[in-house]
This record gives C-alpha cells, structure tokens and sequence, in this order.
C-alpha cells in the first residue's frame, strides 16, 4: 500500500499545523507552504479538503485563515488519510460502493480482506497528530 503525493502532503501540513495548536493566530496556506515545502498551489488545495472533511476551520477577513478544527491527540493519521484519499480500502472488494471484480462472485479470498483492511486502518487510527508532530497536550 502506498499514499498518494496528496495524502502524504496533507499529513505533512496537519503536523506543522499541529506544531502550532494553542497559538492565537490562524495559519495560513502560503505559511504552511513555507514551512513545510508543499508547493503552495497544493497547500491550497489541501487546506480546502481538509476544512471540507472537518479537520481544519477556517476564517475569512482580517485575521483569517485556519486552525485545527480538533485537538491534535483527536485526530488521526487515519483521520487525515481519510479526508484526502477517501475510504481506506486495500482492494475493491472491501468498499462497500464498488463492484467492479471480475473475481467478486467466486473468490476465496474475499471474506478475509476486510479483516486485513480493519487491521490496516485501527493501525492508522492508532497515531494521532500529537505523536508525528512530537507535541504534547
């Protein structure tokens, strides 16, 4: 399995925004970009899903931009993988929307992917932002 550019930048900015929870001021997209090197067209990109999926809110005007919308230790790795990438689904027969494999109606393997895939997720939930950003509640 691996990550999307996309999924992989959006953790990298949900740690740095993480970093700085509890400060008065908002983040902005170009600061994050900055800090983190995620070109600044993606930040922006990122910052819109992520406020999309309930992680970050955001404010317009004078003093605006973003904040986490939770405290770093509530959300996850799966929390941020999740609102970038969508469902997390090692193969199409654990998501639940799609039939699309030739093999669905006679695979043997099928009923125990989606313990593998339960297996794979609890792990990713299991790491809340707190831990890869290194900071403490």
């Amino acid at each position: 399995m691996r990550l999307s550019s996309l999924a992989d930048y959006a953790v990298v900015m949900m740690t740095a925004a993480a970093r700085h929870c509890g400060g008065v001021a908002r983040l902005n997209a170009t600061q994050l970009s900055e800090e983190t090197g995620v070109p600044l067209p993606t930040a922006q990109k990122l910052v819109s899903r992520l406020a999309a999926a309930g992680l970050l809110e955001s404010a317009r005007g004078a003093g605006g931009g973003f904040r986490l919308a939770r405290p770093p230790s509530a959300i996850s790795l799966a929390d941020v993988i999740e609102a970038v990438e969508g469902p997390i689904a090692l193969t199409a027969c654990v998501d639940e929307t799609r039939h699309d494999c030739a093999l669905d109606g006679h695979c043997a393997v099928k009923p125990h992917w989606g313990e593998a895939n339960g297996a794979v997720r609890s792990a990713l939930a299991a790491v809340p932002l707190t831990q890869l950003a290194g900071v403490r509640v």
